[in-house]
């Protein structure tokens, strides 16, 4: 017999002593009157005069350490990240209680009634007067009780990660603050949420391999959105003048530090504006939400401070030439000079030239928060032409940390140039762009009832918890993040052989 089915039979048989003491096996309804965080903000700074005996409390959680000591005992408590110690005495609980005290393990969940007291340490603590059974551990908790550090099995085993680090329920806590500050800021604005469809019979809205799938009964391929974009844009010609959605969007790429297959997106679209309004917005919906999920605009990431109150801008030829590997850079002219950019780039096109050269040379270096903008119409093809130069669009993207984490423009409403654009994207396909985008006739069609001038924005959200949490990956802010499926884990084996009998043998 292993140890894991040694340990699996002993907790097994600790479940059938509880409920011989009259306890349900796993528990029931367990009305708490507070949080153990509520406790802690609440009465914290109590001193035990203030305390003892008058204020009672009921609280549940799992059981993080324990020390026996003969009549009496000490456990702490584990619950959204912050622990309080509990103080069990014979004398104080009935004889059952005490008799189920000595039965939890490490890692069982249970309630506990009593008055809240200091010990002679100072530390906060509750004076148990009840105990009562909620659920069972049948597993060995992580050595490391206050760090797991695997990262396989931190990702793949979540739950863990949870119940093990602090941290990383924190971590989620603020992502969670992250959307609520958004979506706030934006209804606010009168923005409404929608929903458009996940699977959809052409994808679109973003340079992107899609991941494909089958509907029987229509015997059609669809898609799963690599954006909402169009769909979006869509209830804008229908008269919802500002909707936004968050949204889950899949596209097929490699997996890294920064890119997940599944991914989450803020995309909002405002009629009646342009990039210029969105650049302003931007920067107060970015300033709000960092002062929102961590109670401050200015933020540490990687060791480096990041001010979300000011956000720099720059155009991209702008920012290829102040970021240039050589100590005489280029100049403007040379930015713009299509033979300049050849000697400089492969690339097919003096905007795919351009844009080549702005991802080697400035991307990385764009820590703080920065404002990219005037984009290459070739890399652009659901954006308007710049008045100023029709070789570019009035697009823009926010960078920070030498990441992108948010894209925006004017959103091209003319259906004719659409159609173009759709075409020259064709032609991308053809060379062998496997990401070009596709001709979307309803969407044509949908631009020929009219869509009023527009500005749409795309926010990347677990980009934006990454820096707001200072945390070095994607996968350290998705709950499960995609992983290459595991082996056979055999505990559904061990499971099934303690209701044989089996592992008790």
């Amino acid at each position: 017999m292993s140890l894991e089915q040694e340990l699996l039979a002993q907790r097994h048989a600790r479940i059938r002593e509880i409920e011989a003491l009259g306890f349900r096996s796993y528990g029931q309804r367990f009305d708490f009157t507070h949080t153990i965080p509520q406790i802690l903000a609440g009465h914290g700074s109590m001193t035990g005069g203030e305390l003892e005996p008058t204020i009672q409390v009921k609280v549940c959680g799992r059981i993080q350490t324990m020390r026996r000591m003969g009549k009496a005992g000490f456990a702490h408590l584990l619950q959204l990240g912050e622990k309080l110690q509990v103080y069990i005495r014979k004398d104080a609980v009935s004889e059952r209680d005490f008799a189920l005290y000595q039965l939890l393990d490490i890692g069982d969940i249970v309630g506990v009634s009593g008055y809240l007291f200091r010990t002679r340490t100072g530390e906060l603590s509750i004076h148990a007067g009840e105990l009562t059974f909620l659920a069972k551990t049948l597993l060995t908790m992580p050595e490391k009780w206050h760090g797991l550090e695997d990262v396989e099995t931190r990702y793949r085993q979540r739950y863990l990660d949870l119940i093990a680090n602090p941290e990383a329920q924190k971590v989620f806590i603020t992502r969670s603050r992250v959307i609520a500050s958004l979506r706030r800021q934006l209804e606010a604005r009168g923005f409404i949420e929608v929903e458009t469809p996940m699977m959809q019979p052409l994808y679109g809205g973003a340079t992107a391999r899609p991941f494909v799938t089958h509907h029987n009964t229509l015997d059609v391929d669809l898609y799963l959105r690599i954006a909402p974009e169009l769909y979006l844009k869509r209830l804008i010609v229908g008269g919802l003048d500002r909707v936004y959605e968050i949204n889950r969007n899949f596209r097929n790429e490699g997996i890294s530090t920064q890119h997940n297959p599944e991914f989450t997106m803020l995309e909002f679209y405002q009629a009646y504006t342009d990039y210029q309004g969105l650049m302003d917005l931007s920067v107060e919906l970015l300033r709000q939400t960092a002062m929102d999920a961590t109670g401050s605009a200015i933020v540490e990431y990687d060791g480096r401070r990041l001010d979300f109150s000011s956000i720099r801008r720059l155009t991209m030829r702008e920012a290829v030439i102040e970021f240039w590997m050589d100590a005489e850079g280029p100049s403007l002219e040379n930015v713009r000079d299509p033979d300049w950019l050849k000697r400089h780039s492969s690339k097919a096109t003096p905007g795919e030239m351009l844009v080549d050269l702005f991802e080697r040379v400035a991307e990385a270096h764009l820590y703080e928060p920065t404002i990219i903008y005037e984009y290459p119409v070739e890399t652009s093809p659901l954006s308007k032409n710049s008045l100023d130069d029709p070789a570019f669009v009035d697009r823009f993207e926010i960078y920070v940390a030498g990441m992108e984490i948010g894209n925006a423009y004017t959103e091209l409403n003319d259906p004719q140039e659409q159609r173009r654009r759709f075409e020259m994207q064709l032609t991308m396909r053809e060379r062998g762009d496997e990401e070009a985008h596709q001709m979307d006739e309803d969407y044509v069609r949908a631009l020929c009832y009219g869509m009023p001038p527009t500005g749409g924005e795309g926010i990347g959200l677990d980009r934006l918890t990454m820096l707001l949490t200072n945390s070095r990956s994607i996968r350290d802010v998705i709950l499960f993040p995609l992983l290459r499926p595991e082996g056979p884990i055999g505990i559904a084996d061990e499971l099934r052989a303690l209701d044989d009998g089996g592992a008790a043998s």
